[in-house]
């Protein structure tokens, strides 16, 4: 389900680009990141046409006089696809389609597009799917007038359905079929995750806006080989290695895919079990490029993708990358708040530069931030054991003849905390600190 020429045609969609700038904030999209995703989609680009507005044109979204320029460049450039770097509706989509006389592709459409060429695991093929097709079934309704023919069915009566009709039956069927083999997987996440938490060592996800060097990161962190290159959307899997820390420390690191501004919703609702490894982890490292002037607003970007995926509790540890590139130059560091704990680290991960500080700095998060203690509970207490198998902490249990449970159990110092208020709880004995 991929869009445009791939590397093994000798020819590329030719595509004419269309960007809006709008006095309403809310409307505006970064016009250096859409030329990026245009490269990376795959498109060549043959010509880049702009235009000023107070807000979108209900059924063209941009002025009919400009509509007629686009379609001029399309007849040119002989161009494949008008590509806007915005976000459409189906109707404006269809509307413009009949004018350029050319496939329209929106926002949302490119970067679905991007996705489904960069997902590599079963996984994350099953929910790039399923966002194009949920993308795809309101966008049925198009020019092209083979969509209202009437087929029968043999053996039935009446005039059976139309394709269009068929069409939107289908992509429902697809779409369900979908939903259940992602919530296999997702079933199959949690308990992987249930498995890394009973272990001792704790898990940090690297999250950041797309491009600012994550794989990269992780490929130094964990001496693996995860591929990075230097293009949007290079990961969408998440993938996981362990990570040694100064001190003989251990803990489970996991790379996700890159965000970016107004990302689509349906994608994520289609990575919800690959974002859900943001959520469940002791410690974020938000990854930002130190050399991106609109970093400030890629981060709040960010932020509120980690807000909606549930993890804005988790700790953060914000990490600067690619200093080697700032003017004036940045040595490699750690930033510490009033308390002694890292809160920014400046990095170089392409040149090898502050990674062991990072190590350091991690070192220095985890250090007795995690308690290792006996819980003795009373038969009646069930439920307080159900919530600490739920957690993923357990190392040992003892039952005896009384129904009296001991529970060995791993728990960050706030899990501590709650779990000293329980009236259940007979016993509790603080074993030791623990270090990741």
């Amino acid at each position: 389900m991929e869009l445009f020429g791939r590397l093994e045609r000798k020819q590329l969609d030719v595509a004419i680009l269309v960007h809006v700038d709008f006095e309403d904030e809310t409307c505006r999209e970064e016009l250096t990141e859409f030329l990026e995703l245009v490269e990376s989609a795959g498109a060549e680009q043959a010509e880049l046409i702009k235009t000023k507005r107070d807000r979108p044109d209900a059924k063209l979204y941009i002025g009919s006089g400009k509509l007629d320029e686009v379609a001029a460049a399309v007849a040119l450039h002989k161009a494949d696809v008008v590509i806007f770097n915005h976000a459409l509706s189906p109707g404006q989509e269809r509307n413009i389609e009949r004018v350029v006389k050319a496939r329209v592709i929106d926002r949302v459409g490119l970067i679905l597009d991007i996705f489904a060429q960069r997902a590599r695991s079963h996984e994350g093929k099953l929910q790039v799917e399923l966002a194009q097709l949920r993308h795809m079934s309101t966008r049925l309704v198009r020019g092209w007038t083979h969509l209202e023919r009437q087929k029968g069915g043999i053996g039935l009566r009446g005039p059976g359905e139309t394709q269009l009709e068929s069409d939107k039956r289908l992509l429902q069927e697809r779409i369900k079929h979908l939903l259940k083999r992602i919530d296999k997987v997702r079933k199959q996440r949690a308990l992987g995750r249930q498995s890394r938490q009973r272990s001792d060592h704790p898990t940090i996800t690297l999250v950041g806006y797309t491009n600012a060097g994550k794989s990269t990161l992780f490929n130094l962190l964990t001496a693996a080989d995860v591929y990075a290159e230097n293009r949007l959307f290079a990961t969408l899997d998440a993938t996981l290695r362990s990570v040694h820390l100064p001190g003989g420390g251990k803990a489970i690191l996991a790379d996700t895919v890159g965000f970016i501004r107004h990302i689509p919703h349906d994608l994520v609702t289609a990575f919800r079990s690959t974002l859900e490894e943001t959520s469940e982890a002791d410690l974020l490292i938000h990854l930002v490029d130190a050399a991106d002037p609109l970093r400030d607003d890629k981060i709040a970007q960010v932020e509120q993708v980690i807000n909606e995926v549930g993890a804005a509790d988790v700790p953060q540890l914000i990490v600067f990358n690619k200093i080697d590139l700032l003017q004036p130059t940045v040595e490699p560091h750690v930033d510490y708040d009033e308390e002694g704990q890292p809160t920014r680290v400046w990095v170089s991960a392409q040149n090898n530069l502050g990674i062991a500080a990072l190590k350091d700095a991690l070192a220095s998060f985890f250090k007795g931030r995690f308690v290792r203690m006996m819980i003795k509970l009373g038969p009646a207490a069930g439920h307080r054991r159900a919530q600490l198998y739920a957690l993923g902490k357990v190392e040992q249990e003892i039952c005896d003849e009384q129904g009296v449970i001991k529970l060995q159990v791993y728990l960050t110092e706030q899990q501590y905390d709650q779990v000293l208020k329980w009236p259940e709880c007979q016993y509790i004995e603080k074993l030791q600190q623990a270090n990741p």
